[in-house]
């Protein structure tokens, strides 16, 4: 069944995490640890960050969670009790920093151009806020391309839940089996498959094609082989 509309995951997709949120994370947490070199040991602690490389390990939450699943973790490791006010912060922090750290995974720009001209519908659907997907796709000069951009609080919930790809395919006006989601962990994968959309697995990101094979319908390197395995769908 052809595709006529395509997905992407934003982190590890189109976005490479680790050098985009490895270099940010470490900035965020000296600024909520506010110097207490305490607190900021139990915030790497807790969110499985590699100190010497600035990276997350395969572990953490930040991978491929929502702020709804480390924002509670941050906030005992900070000692404080006011999980949506950490989560604020957090969020603020972390968009104030990745305009300075934020790099791309091959050529998103030209991607998307390419795929737009051909005719199919585009959208990002992330388990990071709304506000920070918007802010992201501005900055790769993105967003004219999509139709489509949702984060965890947009009110379709959140990957692995199919939530985000049926609200994809109500916008876009296609059958979920004529959609696809690229994105490089099961959480994405798990999404495509649960709303009856094709899942098709990147290797950008820290999963390994052994974590992904059996939950992809198709594997590419990147998002620089999309158009080719395009052809063959």
């Amino acid at each position: 069944m052809p595709l006529k509309a395509i997905l992407f995951d934003k982190d590890g997709t189109l976005i490479d995490f680790d050098r985009t949120w490895g270099a940010a994370g470490y900035h965020v947490m000296q600024k909520l640890a506010q110097g207490d070199e305490a607190i900021f040991n139990r915030l790497i602690e807790v969110t499985h960050y590699d100190f010497e490389r600035r990276t997350f390990r395969p572990t953490s939450h930040m991978i491929a969670g929502a702020a709804a699943d480390y924002g509670k973790i941050w906030a005992e490791a900070l000692g404080r009790t006011d999980i949506t006010g950490v989560i604020a912060d957090m969020n603020r922090l972390f968009m104030q920093e990745a305009v300075t750290t934020l790099v791309p995974i091959g050529n998103p720009l030209a991607l998307l151009e390419d795929l737009a001209a051909k005719g199919y519908a585009l959208g990002i659907a992330t388990n990071d806020a709304e506000a920070a997907a918007f802010q992201q796709a501005d900055l790769l000069g993105l967003t004219p391309h999509l139709d489509f951009i949702v984060g965890h609080d947009s009110g379709h919930g959140r990957k692995p839940d199919p939530g985000m790809v049926e609200a994809f395919a109500r916008k876009t006006g296609h059958d979920a089996a004529h959609v696809a989601l690229v994105g490089d962990s099961t959480h994405d994968l798990h999404a495509a498959r649960a709303a009856g959309a094709v899942a098709i697995a990147v290797l950008s990101g820290p999963a390994t094609r052994e974590d992904l094979a059996d939950h992809a319908d198709h594997i590419i390197d990147t998002i620089d082989d999309l158009p080719a395995l395009l052809t063959l769908i």
